[in-house]
This record gives C-alpha cells, structure tokens and sequence, in this order.
C-alpha cells in the first residue's frame, strides 16, 4: 500500500475523532483547563503525559481544541492559594489537581468551577467531598486511598526484613493524620519509629543528616504529594546510606527505591481524564461518583536490592506484581 496514501488516511481518521469529540461539545465554545499540583514539571512529567495520553483517546489535544494552563508549585505550599486564584481569574472551565492540598486549595479558591481530583489520599476525611457516592460541591474524581495502605506497606517491609526494629519515617507537616496512622500500625507491629517532620523542600538535608546518625534498619517516607515530588532526593538518600525503604507509589521505584505498594498513579491521571470529558459536555460534579481503585500493585527493584545490598525473601518475591531485574 503507498505509503503516503497510510499517512492520509491516519490524518482522516485522527481529524474525524477530534471532530466527533468536539462535535459534542458546546458549539463555539474555547475549552480551556487548570493543571495545578505542588510538584514540579520534572517530578510530574510521568503523572502529566498520562492525563494528557487519556485526553487524547477521547479527543482532546492541548494547543488544538484544549488550552491547558498548566501551575506548579515547586513543592513550595505556600505558592498554592496565588496560583489556583490565577486560574480561577482565567475562568477556566475545569481544574484538574493532583494530591489532597492542591484539591483543598482550589476548593477554597472557588465554589463554581468543576474542580476534578487526579489523586486524592483521602477526600472524605478532608472534607474534599461531602461522600463518595455523592459528592456534592464542585469536586469530583479519583481517590488513591494511599493512607489507608501504610499497615499493609508496614506488613510487606515486616516479611522482607524480620529482623528489622528502628523505621525512619519522613512526613510532610500537612500529612499528619497520615503519619499518626503509620505511627499506629507501625508501633503494634513491633517497629521503634523515629519521626523526622519536613515542612519545606529545605528541610530534608537536615532529616538526612538526623536519619544518616541514627542508623535505622529502614526509611517510611509517608505519602504526600510532597514526598512524591522530592522522591529523587529521597531515594538517592536511600542508596548511599544502603538504607532499605518502602514507598507509597511505583514512581520511587522506577527512581531508584526499593519497594512500593499502592494504586498505579499512572492509571489515575488517565482515568481522570473521562471526569474532565464528560464535565465538558454538561455531566455536574454532583453527579460523578468518586473513583476509588480496586487493583494494588506490589513493585520490587532488584537492581537496588542488589546495590544496597540486600535480600528479598521468595515467599515476598513471587507476591510482587512487578520486578525490576
């Protein structure tokens, strides 16, 4: 078949779905969307191309028939409320936000622009929604109910390393209910926790430092969006101090870490973007269920095994969803 005649024909048919996507939409209308999220363009590059990949299969490109303000905040959460305000002054018609600050952030930022979560610890407990069935308000979207994880994280770490006693746990001062949960479990498992608080990315020098003297058997950052976006610098503290830890999503492990038990992050971001589609063409928030995840994947990195020095039992090996050899 001539090839130019293929690459016509594939133009038509990417044309014709754009179209039919638009088609739906209201007529003349400029389609313009709010990412906000506390982490930065490297660090949410992977959890972006995934929210921008689930547009496309529904129609949607940015700069074509989409403009996407895009608003990061550098892991400064302070920067949160300024940059919401912006996008609520562009009166955007949707705003997408990664983690349970940035969704408590724009919630107070405005109470009439659909507000969709591509990731939430826990929007109940937050207040982010009245209830899961029924939201209420203007947000909607995904849960990752990774707080409600750390027990079985705790549990996983248990039967890798027995032997292990003393957990450095790292938490972001705005995840307290999340490092007290962790705190509990890991206390009636038998581990000795030393509580490093980070309030700001500059802190975590000083909580190395701390965690490097003290010499626990293994590191628990607790989930946040802010650990999320600092994953690099933790992970590499990781290795060079041979320090075994558990994280609360895949992408420390694709960096470097040890081991993960949590929802595919991934997954959420291009999930979310059937929330944004279906919003555009005149569903309410109130009537979008929020999604929580019923598949949990267990990932192990051998190659950091191997570096830092460790062994993971076979009978933990096999129940992993995922080895990276």
């Amino acid at each position: 078949m001539n090839r130019r005649f293929v690459l016509r024909l594939l133009a038509t048919i990417l044309a014709t779905n754009v179209s039919l996507a638009a088609a739906q939409l209201p007529a003349g209308k400029s389609l313009r969307l709010g990412y906000l999220t506390l982490s930065s363009p490297t660090a949410n590059s992977a959890r972006r191309d995934a929210f921008l990949e689930g547009l496309r299969k529904l129609g949607y490109v940015d700069g074509q028939n989409i403009i996407i303000e895009y608003r990061y905040a550098d892991s400064r959460a302070e920067r949160l409320p300024e940059l919401a305000a912006e996008l609520v002054r562009l009166k955007v018609d949707v705003i997408v936000a990664g983690g349970t600050q940035a969704n408590l952030v724009a919630k107070k930022a405005t109470s009439t622009i659909p507000i969709v979560m591509l990731n939430s610890d826990d929007p109940l407990g937050s207040g982010l929604v009245e209830s899961l069935a029924k939201p209420g308000g203007n947000v909607t979207g995904l849960s990752s109910i990774s707080q409600d994880l750390s027990g079985k994280r705790l549990e996983l770490f248990k039967e890798s390393f027995p032997k292990a006693r003393r957990l450095a746990v790292l938490w972001h001062s705005a995840s307290e209910p999340a490092f007290n949960e962790t705190q509990s479990v890991a206390q009636a498992l038998g581990f000795r926790i030393q509580s490093h608080e980070i309030r700001a990315p500059e802190d975590l020098e000083g909580a190395f430092a701390l965690v490097a003297k003290e010499r626990p058997d293994g590191l628990f950052p607790v989930t946040s969006a802010f650990m999320s976006a600092n994953r690099k610098r933790i992970v590499e503290f990781a290795a060079k101090n041979r320090l075994p830890g558990m994280y609360s999503n895949q992408e420390f492990v694709d960096d470097g870490g040890l081991m993960s038990y949590a929802t595919n992050i991934l997954d959420l971001h291009r999930r979310a973007a059937v929330y944004v589609d279906k919003i555009l063409k005149g569903t309410k928030t109130t009537d979008l269920p929020v999604e929580q995840p019923m598949k949990f994947d267990f990932v192990i990195n051998l190659k950091t095994a191997k570096q830092i020095g460790v062994t993971i039992p076979p009978n933990v090996l096999v129940r992993a969803d995922r080895v990276i050899r």
